[in-house]
């Protein structure tokens, strides 16, 4: 009795409910001390549940060793609800340090933030105008609340458990990543229940914008640690060895478990203090529970009942919570819950994570409790929260419908979900509101009609959120089919979900039935000719490879019908898609329409529309071969861009640069912008594939033989993609089969594409692969098939100026000619096509032109002039960067006993000492005084691959400031010498 009361005393004096000693730690803190020292950095903390990620986060910011005294943290803690609100811990955060936003100062952007604090409606600046497009909207939403953050003068901020944040937090988090800021960011997560589907591991694996990264991983303590921590909580070295090992294998070293099991010990009197000193029973005697969840459920059961009712509740708020939520959520009066917070404190089992804000110390205590309750409880507690959180005067729509859930009322719960479905969008998180929006579809057997208009929600948000569904969007695609074959729908409601359907068909690959779903609709949507004509003009794109030309005609001159019987908005999204058509087409009459709309005033068509139909058209200039047209236009593009905020077009046009710079052969550095873009947040598919195929042919081009081409053949077979770009990869794979010996496997890879455009009769699609087909047909002795197409070809040519077709057809006329033997004849005429590749400009067809040229002059016994030729082919190959077709030229020469240049051996081509293009353009805005962020936003590349730029530059040029470096590419003639420098005024 005397050693009970006198740990009964110990526990009163306050020893029991204190912080044991952070032990075996000490790396990780320095380690996470110095990269905050530092200003901007990136800490990631990383460990199992249990393991102190926020027990080591509170000791380093709260004793700010060499550091600013006065450094102000926000903290945001991600709750473990399956529906979290979207930024919710962050807003959570921010409301702890501030109750008004009046005197901050907030810019015009600050109206973005109405969604997410309704309360400060008084004190926010109106709100913006609304945004057609969801991700412009969470971008926009990003922005403010990273001006809100720097208003606040936070200097870290810290995101715990953000393995349960939802999208939009993430997706925040990437955002401040990528740009030099004052600030740092520490996050901490269990990398083990990461979802498959999160952005976490995109922000754990890059280093961010002007800081350092660091990462820390805290690992089980292991037996001499577990002492020291066994002997701070007694404030005694006399600790065994034998008990801390017991409780190593006991615990697995996990420091929460093992807190647990001392506090469950001292609960049973287990461990007893006698004569001045603590002491144990034997170990054969120590009955402890198998698991935490025992643990933490007995220590529950000797708190007194109101108490019990208490940490129920809390375990089922989940987020930190007051007491006068408490009150009504656990039934108890005022006096019952401070008796039963005191106690809830005093046990360990809760702390106060700010003023009247409570949660559990360890989420570990919080699952136990919470699913030990038994469910008919569990639901009441769900319903009486869900009823209190009614009253607030901005109800959290996200925690409603989560509480009402739980609670099993349905009814409810759908309701809020689609709230909270609503709100995500308007926050930009569209995933998120697909995601629940699936849910309430799944949830029960709605009536027909509430079924269409959930349908027509799902598919509107799926479709402008399609870049970061993932396996979402066959879900959707599913749901939406389902609610197709139901009964009684109105003609109308089901014409509108064939167009949503359709479009998430799309999507998915499934073009063909895309397609289908658009043709079917046109009867249905008589009348609703705004939705009519949509599906018609997607259905005029020659995108698909079993409907000829006519087909694809029949329904852009059918919408042309139309277009005076629609608003002004939908007249221009008609003509910008007929613009495309037109030009995928052959059309001539496309360039009048280009002409048009290019001239088009913003005001009468909108910026981002224009943008966004001039981007569709630079991708067909480039199958046409008008590259000077989509130099001109890109450039005019990116600054259109830049005025919409529009991220995901902004891919677009770069990815459309990237491959005018494949053909234009600019190829020193495109590999490292081509990497940098398939890194982008939000790239959609399409986009991604397209800086795949850039990425496969450099690698084959410098004769790497890697399985991404096969890879991105096969993705594009998938995805259904057909269009003019993606000819190029067969004609690749057709090339490696060529060299390997295989002209009819060669064949059974070009025939297919060739039969497709033909049957399509869209004859400029051919360019890219044309000399090929020709190679493989003469390759299996096919030479009057060879002979057919070639006529065909001139055919369908003629009379249409396409600059690329017809360099195209003048190097397969060449082709055939060499073949029937008449070498000379081709010499000139490969010579012919050459000048014609030359003239676009694409190099690289050009220089292959004159390898075949010199192998022709060969045939024909001019020996002297073939090899000279072929020799100063080679040596351009090689400065270009194509290896592969440099060494295979070199080889040919030496053959006939000439030497020529050994080709390099050290991988891809640089510049030395001199400045590549994309560093002259990074070191010209240097000197008009741009940062790296602005430089990065203005060239489109990441602030990261700027900074690259001009550490490179600066090693070249032999400078270490920003200044000195745009004096001395001034000085060194690499700039204008009227070029500004930082800090000239004017």
């Amino acid at each position: 009795m005397a050693a009970r009361a006198e740990r009964r005393r110990w526990a009163s004096d306050g020893r029991r409910g204190r912080t044991p000693a952070l032990v075996g730690r000490d790396d990780a803190t320095s380690r996470v001390r110095g990269a905050l020292a530092k200003g901007s950095a990136l800490v990631l903390v990383e460990g199992e549940a249990g393991i102190g990620k926020t027990r080591l986060l509170r000791e380093v910011l709260a004793t700010p060793e060499d550091r600013a005294s006065n450094e102000r943290v926000l903290f945001a803690t991600c709750p473990p609800v399956l529906e979290p609100s979207p930024l919710g811990a962050v807003v959570t955060g921010v409301r702890r340090l501030v109750t008004d936003p009046g005197g901050l100062g907030l810019s015009a952007l600050g109206g973005a933030l109405r969604p997410l604090f309704p309360e400060w409606a008084a004190g926010l600046p109106p709100a913006p105008e609304a945004l057609d497009n969801p991700s412009a909207v969470r971008h926009r939403l990003f922005r403010a609340l990273a001006e809100l953050v720097e208003r606040l003068g936070v200097d870290v901020l810290v995101v715990e458990d953000v393995h349960w944040a939802d999208p939009a937090t993430l997706d925040w988090l990437l955002t401040l990543c990528a740009e030099e800021r004052d600030l740092s960011i520490v996050v901490s997560f269990r990398p083990w229940e990461v979802p498959a589907s999160s952005a976490l591991p995109r922000l754990t694996a890059r280093a961010p914008a002007g800081g350092a990264r660091v990462r820390v991983e805290l690992r089980p303590l292991d037996v001499e640690q577990i002492r020291r921590l066994v002997a701070s909580v007694y404030a005694t070295d006399d600790v065994s060895e034998q008990f801390a090992r017991y409780l190593h294998d006991a615990t697995d070293g996990i420091p929460l478990v093992v807190e647990e099991y001392l506090l469950l010990l001292e609960d049973r009197d287990d461990i007893l203090r006698e004569n001045g000193r603590w002491t144990r029973r034997t170990l054969a005697e120590l009955d402890l529970p198998a698991t935490v969840r025992e643990s933490v459920l007995e220590r529950v059961r000797r708190l007194d009942q109101d108490t019990q009712r208490l940490l129920e509740a809390v375990s089922v708020l989940a987020d930190p919570v007051g007491d006068a939520l408490l009150a009504v959520v656990a039934d108890l009066d005022d006096g019952a819950v401070r008796r039963g917070l005191a106690a809830a404190l005093s046990s360990g089992l809760l702390l106060e994570r700010s003023p009247d804000r409570f949660t559990f110390r360890h989420v570990l205590d919080t699952q136990a409790i919470r699913e030990a309750i038994p469910i008919s409880e569990r639901r009441r507690l769900h319903r009486r929260a869900a009823r209190a959180l009614l009253l607030a005067d901005h109800p959290p729509v996200a925690r409603l419908a989560h509480h009402f859930r739980e609670a099993g009322d349905d009814e409810r719960w759908r309701h809020y979900a689609q709230a909270s479905a609503a709100l995500a969008l308007e926050s930009g998180d569209d995933r998120t509101a697909v995601e629940t929006l699936l849910q309430v579809m799944g949830s029960t057997e709605h009536p027909i009609d509430r079924r269409v208009r959930l349908a027509h929600e799902l598919g509107r948000a799926a479709f402008f959120g399609a870049a970061a569904l993932g396996d979402l969007a066959g879900r959707v695609v599913e749901v939406l089919g389902g609610v197709l074959d139901s009964g009684d729908i109105d003609e109308t409601d089901r014409g509108e979900l064939r167009l949503l359907l359709g479009r998430m068909l799309w999507v998915v690959g499934e073009r063909s039935a895309a397609f289908g779903q658009w043709e079917s609709a046109v009867d249905e949507l008589g009348r609703s000719p705004e939705l009519a004509i949509r599906a018609m003009a997607n259905m005029a794109l020659p995108l698909i490879p079993d409907w000829p030309a006519a087909r694809h005609r029949y329904w852009l001159d059918r919408a042309g019908e139309l277009v005076d019987q629609v608003d002004p908005g939908d007249q221009q999204a008609f003509h910008n898609m007929r613009l495309t058509a037109l030009l995928l087409l052959g059309d001539d009459e496309g360039w009048e329409v280009l002409n048009d709309l290019a001239g088009t005033p913003p005001a009468s068509a909108g910026v981002r529309n224009v943008a966004r139909a001039l981007t569709n058209a630079v991708w067909v200039m480039l199958a046409w071969g008008r590259f000077d047209d989509a130099r001109e236009h890109l450039a005019a593009n990116f600054r259109r861009i830049e005025s919409t905020e529009y991220r995901r077009l902004a891919y677009e046009a770069r990815s459309a640069q990237d491959r005018l710079d494949w053909y234009t052969g600019s190829w020193p550095g495109l590999a490292e912008r081509v990497a940098d873009l398939a890194g982008s947040e939000d790239i959609d598919p399409h986009n991604l594939l397209h800086s795949r195929q850039v990425r496969c042919l450099l690698d084959l081009a410098a004769g790497t033989r890697s399985p991404g081409l096969r890879e991105v053949a096969a993705e594009q077979a998938r995805l259904g993609v057909t269009d003019p770009e993606s000819v190029a990869v067969p004609a690749a794979l057709a090339r490696l089969c060529l060299a390997d010996g295989n002209p009819a496997e060669a064949l059974a890879v070009t025939g297919p594409v060739v039969d497709m455009i033909a049957r399509k009769c869209v004859w400029l699609w051919v360019t890219d692969i044309a000399p090929t087909h020709v190679d493989a047909l003469l390759g299996v002795g096919a030479v009057d098939d060879a002979r057919s197409f070639v006529a065909t070809f001139a055919d369908e040519l003629a009379g249409r100026p396409i600059p690329a077709a017809a360099a195209a057809l003048g190097t397969c006329r060449a082709i055939v000619t060499g073949a029937v033997g008449d070498p000379c004849r081709a010499a000139g005429l490969f010579d012919d096509a050459a000048r014609l590749w030359a003239a676009l400009p694409r190099p690289y067809d050009a220089l292959l032109c004159q390898e075949r040229r010199g192998r022709a002059l060969l045939d024909g016994d001019e020996r002297d002039t073939a090899l000279t030729l072929l020799g100063d082919t080679q040596q351009r190959l090689r400065d270009l960067g194509a290896r592969w077709d440099a060494d295979r030229v070199a080889q040919l020469v030496r053959e006939h006993g000439r030497e020529v240049a050994r080709a390099w051996r050290g991988g891809r081509r640089g510049y030395g000492d001199q400045l590549s293009p994309r560093e002259l353009d990074v070191v010209g805005l240097v000197a008009r005084g741009m940062t790296n962020r602005q430089a990065a936003a203005t060239l489109f590349l990441s602030p990261r691959t700027v900074e690259g730029h001009v550490k490179s530059a600066m090693r070249k040029l032999e400078v270490t400031s920003r200044t000195a470096l745009a004096i001395a590419a001034i000085e060194a003639g690499v700039l204008p010498a009227n070029a500004r420098r930082p800090g000239d005024e004017g």
